[in-house]
């Protein structure tokens, strides 16, 4: 399985970019730096986007992306759950503010879209996907992906402590997870429910003590202001744990 991080970040610049990442070239999780990061035949590539939550910056990308395959007359399969769709409809896709490619050309549209339910494993382009409910300000879930040689990664999206149920159901070799917030933040973090990287640690020890093990881990939607701060406590919970912890950025790829 090979993993391109699109996105590291929780905000945007030339050098950051809204989290997103990529799998085999052909499932996007996310879609806040998708466009910014692939030529149009690498977008063309992708053939479902599974999106975790209804923030904007994980569902900027979608019109655009749209857009471009709407000009190539193809269709594109987007995943996610009713309150991401219902936000899509009412905020960015819906001929208000851009062209509702959910119905657009009426006899084959656009977007193809699925609603996800939690807890059910699916299958898409050959891989299993398992949605699990996360602990964020509003509606949310991470995505388990199996290629089908067995090859497991798990993606929380955006993320508050209280982990455990999402746990006992994953097995991942690779854990993508955030860190938005360094320690001094914990406050912040715990009110918008994010993590630092001492509430990393935390949620790490729950997933070793349920599962007898410790993955690899990449941290993303990193706020790029604090990044060093956070790049340095991430070091010391990694010494801690005698653990692999790496914090991502634009372009990172990883083979599992």
């Amino acid at each position: 399985m090979k993993i391109n991080i699109l996105g590291a970040h929780n905000c945007e610049s030339q050098q950051a970019r809204f989290a997103s990442i990529l799998i085999d070239d052909t499932i996007a999780i996310d879609a806040g730096g998708v466009s910014p990061s692939l030529s149009f035949e690498a977008q063309q590539a992708i053939q479902a986007i599974l999106l975790t939550h209804h923030h904007y910056d994980h569902i900027k990308d979608i019109p655009v992306i749209a857009m471009n395959y709407w000009l190539t007359e193809t269709t594109i399969d987007i995943y996610s759950t009713q309150r991401t769709y219902d936000t899509l409809v009412a905020h960015l896709v819906n001929d208000k503010v851009y062209p509702n490619f959910f119905e657009r050309p009426e006899e084959k549209p656009t977007i193809n879209h699925t609603v996800i339910q939690p807890h059910r494993e699916i299958q898409i382009q050959g891989y299993s996907v398992l949605a699990l409910p996360v602990n964020h300000s509003g509606p949310a879930v991470g995505y388990q992906i199996t290629a089908p040689d067995g090859k497991t990664v798990f993606y929380t999206g955006d993320t508050g402590s209280g982990l455990e149920v999402c746990w006992q159901n994953v097995s991942p070799q690779l854990l993508i997870i955030e860190v938005t917030l360094s320690n001094k933040h914990e406050e912040w973090a715990r009110n918008s429910r994010h993590l630092t990287p001492a509430l990393l640690k935390e949620e790490l020890v729950s997933f070793q003590k349920v599962k007898g093990y410790l993955p690899k881990v990449v941290t993303v939607h990193i706020n790029p202001f604090i990044e060093e701060e956070i790049g340095a406590e991430l070091k010391d919970v990694a010494s801690t744990l005698n653990s692999t912890i790496i914090p991502g950025y634009e372009g990172m790829q990883i083979e599992i």
